[in-house]
């Protein structure tokens, strides 16, 4: 009950500008500010009035555990003095772990699927044993499943579309080698990140009050799904353009 009665006395914590968004999620609050001409005062702001909403309902920030990430993408950029927190400078990290995910300054996923493919090494040992205790293809085969591709496609939909080859191929590789010790074929990253990605477009299609809604809009012809426009290759290769781009093929 801790993460719902959490949720329930959170939930008029707001940001000050609605340019800004609070995102709360069981115990993890983050605070996403867009900069406009290196003027930080909004995100000051922001986490101040944060601070001290805490203190009127009696919740505790911890400085120590509070990462600031900049996302910038401009050639010539001007150090940012660092955020306070109740007078304690926040570190400013190259990339944290936000809900099992790794997000990277640079927004790119070689971390998170570094991270990802170390853990499922770890977990290849059991499934060694249990082929060397002659169990049965279709047993091994349901353990990968539970405990190995259930991390490798972990959030799939947000990462993978903008992964780049050599990450993929690190993924494939554990696949294969799962593959070998099952003795039995197993599904490929990329058909799997295909279907995740049709099936939540599905979702969303169906229910008219989900945000993203609106982005799959029908043709004129009503068999074929609008493409969305896109500015840079990340934004293309992201969730909703690829969702959209499956649904209409």
């Amino acid at each position: 009950m801790s993460p719902f009665i959490y949720s329930l006395l959170t939930h008029d914590c707001k940001p000050v500008d609605g340019s800004n968004i609070i995102v709360t999620f069981g115990y993890d609050t983050t605070v996403i500010v867009p900069i406009k001409d290196n003027n930080d005062t909004a995100c000051r702001y922001e986490v101040d009035h944060l601070s001290e909403w805490c203190d009127t309902n009696n919740l505790l920030l911890n400085a120590d555990q509070t990462k600031e990430l900049i996302v910038d993408f401009r050639r010539n950029t001007d150090p940012h003095p660092p955020v306070h927190l109740k007078g304690t400078a926040v570190e400013s990290v190259n990339s944290f772990k936000f809900l099992g995910v790794h997000i990277s300054e640079d927004l790119t996923w070689t971390t998170g699927c570094s991270m990802l493919v170390k853990k499922t090494h770890q977990r290849l040992f059991f499934l060694r044993s249990l082929r060397k205790n002659h169990l049965s293809s279709e047993v091994i085969t349901n353990f990968y499943r539970c405990t190995i591709e259930s991390i490798l496609t972990n959030c799939i939909t947000v990462w993978y579309g903008n992964c780049s080859v050599s990450d993929r191929k690190a993924l494939q590789r554990v696949v294969k080698t799962a593959q070998y010790i099952a003795g039995a074929p197993l599904p490929a990253i990329k058909d799997i990140y295909r279907k995740r990605c049709l099936k939540r477009a599905g979702k969303i299609t169906k229910d008219s009050t989900h945000p993203a809604h609106t982005l799959f809009s029908l043709l004129p012809s009503g068999r074929r799904y609008r493409s969305l426009r896109t500015r840079t290759t990340r934004h293309l290769n992201s969730f909703f353009p690829t969702a959209v781009t499956l649904n209409a093929s």
